[in-house]
């Protein structure tokens, strides 16, 4: 049946398809949705794990049990699960393991731009990059049977582009997966010097034999019985009746993932395109006998010349690679066109500039009383990777630092470790609860071991907000919903060495700054956790909004200091300035309640009664 599928959604299918049992990730975009998706299977067992770590490792033990396997994961995450994956490249695999990394060219929300590519070359491990959602499917089965094929495990390239961009696919029926018991085998799977060094001819005879599977045209997965072909890499040469100006010499394009279809859109068939689906090992004569066949030859790869400086090592001239086009941010078609001299098509322009809408925390989120009272006493905030790291935007610019997961911790304590006494008083690290259960722990750990005077404070919304609402080990509940095991914060802080644990409501100003005050002054280290739920969480009940008695109100414009989107100045036609509360938005949170000197902000009772503050 043909289906209109999310790549990421395309990637879950493949899964089902290829009878993998077990899936254990993470949640970071853009790769959320593979494992969303692949929940809603009941023949596949799914979870949320702590961190990309856990959850590779996770499902290495699973393949190691004989049951197809597989982790997803954003870029970043698989520097986390780079340790166990580097090792697994040595061991190989029992039944199918595979793992999906989906890459963030213009870091739409990454802190960095960095290219997975090089985490495949560097673990030697073979790599298939799909471009669109059929390929996505598709690529995923292949993916079982390759792992299985040369006892590697296999890294699906997903990009933003890809991943959540639709088209057609068209879906099968789910096939039981080959029967791999488990047998015991230590020269294999336990990795002690004397072991290893074994299996490193292993590794480099494997990529060799890659290499020469991924030189054929066609690869395929058997399904039911039936042998599937897939085009991993192919040429597509260009037809005479289509070519244009400035293309009359033969020109040549190698191209991969979401580039391809820009090229594709640009050019259509007036260029001769090699595409390549495997981005590890690359095709070493496929390559050559390409370039061979074309006048001109142009890469077009996003973010790292990956493709381009392998064929410069084989003597491979490339006249249009990185010097025509960017290393930094993803490509788009006009980009593709000007790089290769035609001009895209001009489209409508609009009749005025569109305001810029830069990102801002929700009205009524729990977040915004901590930052707008740590910039109020001034605080040095490190902080850590959350829809919270908006606490660095203004007007509450709280937030100094911003890493990597876990890093407001250690980094906090090596900053007091080499501060004068006053920055302990004045210094904090902030990050969430599910970024705490991922990586927080053994920087809070070293706090208390090496006994750095810091304050933590763990942001409890009671779910990872900022990837859509995941459950996570705090929140007592599963990916499907189920009850589950729930780690009780504050428990656990004093278990690892933390006498000075308290919890606030961030709503409550007062409260906040007083257990601030306090924990600062306090001469050992503290953890205070601020907890009230998310307000975009089903379960929470709004308060009726607020309104501005406009008599009331001096436009001191004393509210606007917590940067709530909820809330607006405006002059009405007699000339007064005065705040505006846009009750769409508004979820009676007080916070605002709190600041105004005068009391200028009224609310509705649940009747439907006017009260006053």
């Amino acid at each position: 049946m043909k289906e209109l599928m999310l790549g990421n959604a395309a990637v879950a299918r493949g899964l089902y398809e290829a009878g993998c049992a077990f899936v254990s990730s993470y949640p970071g975009t853009p790769s959320t949705e593979i494992t969303e998706e692949a929940a809603k299977f009941d023949d596949i067992y799914c979870e949320w794990a702590p961190n990309e770590k856990v959850a590779m490792e996770a499902a290495f033990g699973a393949c190691l049990a004989g049951k197809r396997a597989f982790c997803g994961m954003k870029h970043v995450g698989l520097n986390v699960a780079a340790d166990p994956l580097f090792t697994m490249s040595y061991t190989g695999v029992n039944a199918g393991l595979v793992i999906c990394v989906a890459d963030d060219a213009g870091m739409h929300s990454s802190q960095n731009e960095q290219d997975s590519r090089h985490h495949a070359i560097a673990a030697k491990v073979p790599m298939l990059e799909p471009s669109d959602s059929a390929e996505a499917l598709a690529f995923t089965k292949l993916a079982f049977e390759i792992s299985e094929k040369f006892d590697t495990p296999v890294i699906i390239k997903m990009c933003t582009r890809v991943s959540h961009s639709q088209s057609v696919v068209e879906t099968g029926e789910r096939y039981p997966a080959p029967e791999r018991p488990y047998e015991k085998n230590i020269p294999k799977y336990v990795m002690m010097p004397g072991m290893a060094k074994k299996r490193h001819p292993f590794v480099e005879n494997r990529t060799k034999s890659l290499r020469t599977y991924f030189e054929g045209g066609i690869q395929s997965y058997t399904a039911n019985g039936q042998q599937v072909n897939v085009p991993v890499n192919r040429i597509e040469m260009r037809e005479e009746a289509e070519v244009i100006s400035p293309f009359a010499k033969h020109i040549g394009v190698i191209t991969s993932s979401t580039s391809y279809q820009y090229v594709k859109e640009v050019f259509g068939n007036s260029v001769s395109v090699l595409k390549l689906g495997a981005a590890n090992p690359l095709p070493d004569e496929l390559l050559t006998s390409f370039a061979e066949e074309v006048d001109k030859l142009y890469v077009v790869e996003e973010l790292d010349p990956v493709i381009e400086d392998h064929c410069k090592s084989l003597g491979i001239k490339v006249e249009g690679g990185k010097n025509v086009l960017s290393v930094c941010d993803e490509f788009s078609q006009n980009k593709v066109a000007y790089a290769m001299g035609e001009k895209p098509p001009k489209g409508k322009e609009l009749g005025e500039e569109v305001p810029v809408r830069p990102p801002v925390m929700c009205a009524g989120c729990p977040h915004r009383g901590v930052f707008y009272t740590l910039n109020k006493n001034k605080c040095t905030v490190l902080g850590d990777i959350g829809c919270y790291t908006l606490g660095a935007v203004a007007p509450l610019a709280a937030m100094e630092m911003t890493l990597c997961m876990g890093a407001s911790i250690g980094a906090t304590h090596g900053f007091l470790k080499v501060s004068d006494g006053d920055a302990a008083k004045h210094t904090v690290a902030v990050i969430g609860d599910s970024t705490f259960m991922h990586s927080g722990m053994t920087g809070l750990a070293n706090i208390a071991y090496n006994q750095s005077n810091a304050t933590v404070i763990i942001l409890d919304n009671s779910i990872t907000g900022m990837t859509g609402h995941q459950q996570n080990p705090t929140t007592g509940y599963n990916i499907k919903g189920d009850p589950a095991g729930k780690i009780d914060l504050e428990a656990l802080c004093k278990a690892m060495g933390i006498q000075r644990v308290r919890v606030v409501d961030p709503y409550d100003l007062k409260a906040t700054e007083e257990a601030l005050k306090e924990e600062l002054a306090a001469e050992e280290p503290s953890v205070i956790i601020s907890r009230r739920p998310c307000v975009l969480l089903k379960n929470v009940k709004f308060a009726p909004p607020l309104h501005v008695n406009c008599d009331t109100c001096i436009g001191c414009t004393n509210c606007m200091k917590i940067g709530c989107p909820a809330i607006s100045m405006v002059t009405d036609e007699n000339g007064k300035k005065h705040a505006r509360v846009d009750e769409t938005l508004c979820v009676g949170c007080k916070v605002c309640v709190q600041m105004c000197p005068v009391g200028a902000f009224e609310g509705m009772t649940e009747e439907g009664i006017t009260y006053e503050n």
